[in-house]
C-alpha cells in the first residue's frame, strides 16, 4: 500500500504543481511502486482480527455513553440544576433510580425523605443515607429549574436513561468477551503482570500492535505509535526536536495514557521518570519522550 503522505508529498516533482487529479495521482502511485515505495499493510488475523474489532467497537459506545451522559447533564441543568450538589455524579444506581422514576423537582419537592430512601434503595445495592434524602428535597423546594414543558421532558429523560442503561449493559457484554480474547493470547498474561497496566489498556495495546513477536526492536512499535523523534536543523540551526506523528494514533493515546497511570501506580517507572527529569546534564521536562537506549525493554 502507497502511504497518502508520499503521494502527497511526490506529486510535485514531475510538473511543479500541486494540482490533484485522478490520473495524476494514479501516475505517481504506479511510479511510487516501481521504486519500491510502498509496504504491505500488516492485517491482523484469527483472536488478534477479533480483538481489534472488539475495541473499535468499544470505542464507539463508550463515545456514545459520553453522548448520553452529556445530553442527561444538559436536561438537568435545565430542569434541576440543584442535582448536582446532592449527586456529584449522576451516574451511580441510586441517582439513576431516582431520575427513572421520579427526576422532577416538583415531583421531590412533594415525597417524604423515605420514601426518597426507597427510590434509591431500587437501584442501590446498599441503603443510601436519609440525610441525601433530606437533602435532595431540600434542594427540590428551592429549585429554580424550568417548569414549562415537564411532561415531554420526563419523557425524554427516560428515553436518555434507557438508552445509558442499554449501551452499559453492551459495554459490559462485550468487555466479557475481550477477557476471553485475552485469554488465548500469551502476551496478555506478561502485559497484564506490569503494575498499573490494565485489562482493556493490554486489549487496546495488543489491538493496534497485533503479535508482538513479529517485532524485532520496541523502536518498531515506537514508530508504528508515531513516537519516534524527528529533528528539524540546517547548518548551524538546530530547531526544536517532535515526535513525528506518522503512525497509529489510538496507539499513540492509549500509549500516553497508560504511562500517566504507571507514573502514579508503579514505582520502578516512578524512579525512573523521577531520575531522568531531575539529573544534573540534560535533564528532561516531565512530558518529554527520552529515546536513549537504555530505555528501550526488550
Amino acid at each position: 500500500m502507497v502511504n497518502l503522505a508520499h503521494v502527497k508529498k511526490s506529486k510535485s516533482l514531475d510538473d511543479n504543481s500541486p494540482t490533484k487529479t485522478d490520473r495524476k495521482d494514479a501516475k505517481v502511485i504506479a511510479k511510487l511502486v516501481i521504486d519500491g515505495r510502498y509496504s504491505v499493510p500488516h492485517l491482523p488475523e484469527k483472536a488478534y482480527a477479533d480483538l481489534r474489532a472488539a475495541m473499535t467497537h468499544r470505542e464507539r459506545i463508550n463515545k456514545d455513553l459520553i453522548r448520553i451522559t452529556t445530553k442527561v447533564q444538559q436536561w438537568l441543568d435545565k430542569y434541576f440544576p440543584e442535582y448536582k450538589t446532592v449527586f456529584k455524579d449522576w451516574t451511580g444506581k441510586a441517582s439513576v433510580a431516582f431520575l427513572k422514576e421520579v427526576a422532577l423537582p416538583s415531583k421531590a419537592a412533594t415525597m417524604s425523605a423515605e420514601e426518597i430512601v426507597k427510590v434509591f434503595k431500587k437501584g442501590a445495592n446498599r441503603a443510601v443515607g436519609i440525610k441525601r434524602a433530606r437533602k435532595l428535597k431540600k434542594a427540590a423546594l428551592k429549585s429554580i429549574g424550568l417548569k414549562e414543558g415537564i411532561i415531554i421532558a420526563q419523557i425524554e429523560l427516560k428515553n436518555l436513561i434507557e438508552q445509558y442503561e442499554l449501551l452499559g449493559k453492551q459495554m459490559e457484554m462485550l468487555e466479557s468477551e475481550v477477557e476471553k480474547l485475552l485469554a488465548n493470547i500469551d502476551e496478555a498474561e506478561f502485559l497484564l503482570s506490569v503494575k498499573g497496566v490494565g485489562l482493556m489498556t493490554v486489549a487496546g495495546f495488543i489491538a493496534e500492535v497485533v503479535d508482538i513477536k513479529d517485532y524485532v526492536h520496541p523502536r518498531q512499535i515506537q514508530k508504528l505509535a508515531g513516537l519516534s523523534l524527528m529533528e528539524n536543523s540546517s547548518g548551524k540551526h538546530k530547531g526544536q526536536t517532535r515526535i513525528t506523528k506518522r503512525g497509529r494514533p489510538k496507539l499513540r493515546s492509549l500509549l500516553y495514557r497508560v504511562i500517566m497511570s504507571m507514573l502514579a501506580n508503579n514505582n520502578e517507572f516512578r524512579q525512573l521518570h523521577e531520575y531522568y527529569t531531575t539529573r544534573r546534564d540534560n535533564p528532561l521536562k516531565k512530558k518529554t519522550i527520552n529515546d536513549s537506549p537504555s530505555l528501550q525493554i526488550n
